[in-house]
């Protein structure tokens, strides 16, 4: 019983130290990723992921072109101009970290799991003390079998066992529909575990 105590215990330890992280996000095109069809929400420049609301605001999810099972993905984000309404899509379009403000609570949800059926089951802590909401924000997030683990500008911010879990999947990056908005993303990377 120690043993596994002990194996768990290094397991959710090492999410800041331990892990070697590869960029999945090159700063020069898609390479990597699956583009929509028809793109007019996703492009690159001087190194920045701009994602940006189409005239029909129907949103749009760029997907990883691997799939994966537990990993811990890492990215800087930066607020764009509009209602800001994004976030990291684990193994599927069902569970999501937010980025921004919610659609159905109108305030912002950042580094909060949603899960559809179910809203916000739990909101991260200390997010107006930790966002900046005119320069970059480091968001780390680990995804261990059905718990997930977020960090904002490296600290701990928020744990949560989801139920309905997907158990391998690409990682999405969402531009919510419905929204006139832009966000950025840079240094975007990622470790299986």
């Amino acid at each position: 019983m120690k043993i596994i105590t002990l194996l768990l215990a290094v397991c959710f330890y090492f999410p800041l130290q331990d892990v070697e992280l590869t960029t999945i996000f090159n700063g020069e095109d898609f390479d990597g990723w699956v583009l929509p069809e028809d793109n007019i929400w996703w492009s690159v420049e001087d190194g920045v992921l701009h994602a940006k609301s189409g005239p029909e605001k129907k949103g749009s999810i760029l997907w990883t072109d691997k799939d994966y099972t537990d990993f811990v993905i890492e990215c800087d984000f930066k607020m764009g101009d509009g209602t800001v309404d994004s976030g990291i899509f684990i193994r599927s379009d069902h569970d999501q970290i937010q980025i921004g403000e919610s659609g159905s609570l109108k305030r912002d949800m950042t580094c909060s799991p949603y899960i559809p059926g179910k809203g916000y089951p739990v909101e991260a802590e200390n997010i107006p003390e930790l966002l900046k909401m005119d320069d970059w924000n480091t968001l780390r997030v680990r995804a261990i079998g059905n718990k997930y683990t977020v960090w904002l500008n490296g600290q701990e911010v928020m744990n949560y066992t989801s139920e309905t879990a997907t158990d391998e999947g690409p990682i999405g990056i969402q531009l919510h529909p419905n929204r006139d908005m832009t966000i950025e993303y840079k240094n975007i990377k990622c470790a299986a575990l």
